[in-house]
């Protein structure tokens, strides 16, 4: 990962879980991180603070990705912080947002989820763009249920997932002539608290042990991924999504 040093990243909902180890490890490779979050400002404290402690360098910026207004000054603060450049985009913003069979989907909350899983990627992509320039690396974050359709309760979460993969095979094709490779990380059952919240322990019980592996995966083994794809060690791997799952699903 030596390839990593002295670059610029912004990892968007780099505050906790996946995106927190993203941002730590980006960090201890020599890379100056802009942290993203949106409301849990003490999350995005610890992670900063744990990144200092370590050496590292990094700012929290506050925005919400799924407005245009701060994301344009989410760029802005990065480039104030750290030059006018950005070498990589890992766009970890997204979630659930609760689980509603299609009977009780209303329009207001297929919209939210769309918005806060879709919008936000194409959203700090398109501003982070004029920033970027041959070498540069673009990481989005889709899911199995991408593949899947999902758990129950999860079809406007599985399509936007399913979308973003979509996104980034267009990406990759119309930035790869511009020396920047764009590609997507697929995670299964990650022990996170997206999880805590979403799912019953007994149904993480019963996947965990239909994997092969027979565990879930680590917050940390998902950033340990997204640190390969954003390096140079990656440099013909573009247009791709990576499974992360233990085995639980052949793409």
């Amino acid at each position: 990962m030596n390839s990593l040093q002295g670059k610029v990243a912004i990892v968007t909902g780099g505050a906790r879980d996946i995106g927190r180890q993203t941002s730590i490890k980006l960090a201890a490779a020599g890379v100056k991180v802009c942290v993203n979050y949106n409301s849990n400002q003490q999350a995005a404290e610890e992670t900063l603070n744990a990144i200092k402690q370590a050496g590292g360098t990094a700012i929290a910026v506050k925005a919400d990705m799924t407005k245009s207004a701060e994301v344009s000054s989410l760029i802005n603060n990065c480039v104030a912080a750290f030059g006018e450049k950005i070498d990589i985009l890992v766009n970890v913003a997204g979630g659930i947002m609760g689980r509603k069979p299609l009977a009780d989907l209303d329009e207001e909350f297929w919209d939210l989820v769309i918005d806060v899983n879709l919008k936000s990627a194409y959203l700090a992509a398109r501003a982070a763009l004029p920033y970027m320039s041959t070498g540069g690396a673009i990481v989005n974050f889709a899911s199995q249920a991408a593949r899947d359709g999902g758990g129950g309760g999860a079809i406007a979460y599985a399509t936007a997932k399913g979308a973003v993969l979509t996104l980034t095979r267009g990406l990759a094709k119309e930035l790869g002539p511009k020396g920047i490779r764009v590609n997507c990380v697929s995670p299964g059952m990650i022990n996170t608290a997206f999880h805590d919240t979403f799912t019953k322990p007994e149904i993480r019980a019963n996947v965990a042990n239909a994997t092969p592996l027979k565990r879930e995966g680590q917050a940390s083994e998902v950033a340990d991924l997204v640190l390969y794809l954003a390096s140079d060690n990656a440099s013909f791997i573009n247009g791709e999504s990576v499974e992360i799952n233990g085995g639980s699903y052949f793409a």
